[in-house]
């Protein structure tokens, strides 16, 4: 399973900060349940609808594996892509909900990253 599908598996339990950051346990060293407990409260925009949280959990597993992490990489391509970094603006825009679409780009996007500056 790649980590895009794991992270889209996982969030049938999980927010969208917990399901990438869970999903790339593998290059953080964060178990999962640690991992659940460190992005619990950054799930739907920080639950204010402000930055996406699987942006929030691909930023928290890059700065985990590559210390000096460039965050504006990740959310530069992210918003190329899909125009907005903010939850409330990316679900008003795709007038769907879209969360696996963004979480499962997001683990692949942050994973590429990772094995590129580690």
């Amino acid at each position: 399973m790649s980590v895009s599908e794991k992270a889209v598996a996982l969030h049938a339990t999980c927010n969208c900060a917990q399901s990438v950051l869970c999903a790339l346990g593998e290059y953080t060293g964060l178990d999962e349940e640690t991992a659940k407990r460190v992005a619990k409260c950054f799930g739907q925009g920080m639950r204010c609808g402000e930055v996406c949280g699987a942006i929030t959990g691909s930023l928290m597993a890059i700065g985990l594996a590559c210390p000096g992490a460039d965050a504006n990489a990740i959310t530069r391509t992210f918003k190329e892509k899909y125009e907005f970094v903010r939850c409330s603006d990316l679900l008003r825009a795709a007038q769907q909900k879209r969360c696996s679409e963004f979480i499962g780009y997001c683990a692949e996007l942050a994973e590429q990253y990772i094995q590129e500056n580690q």
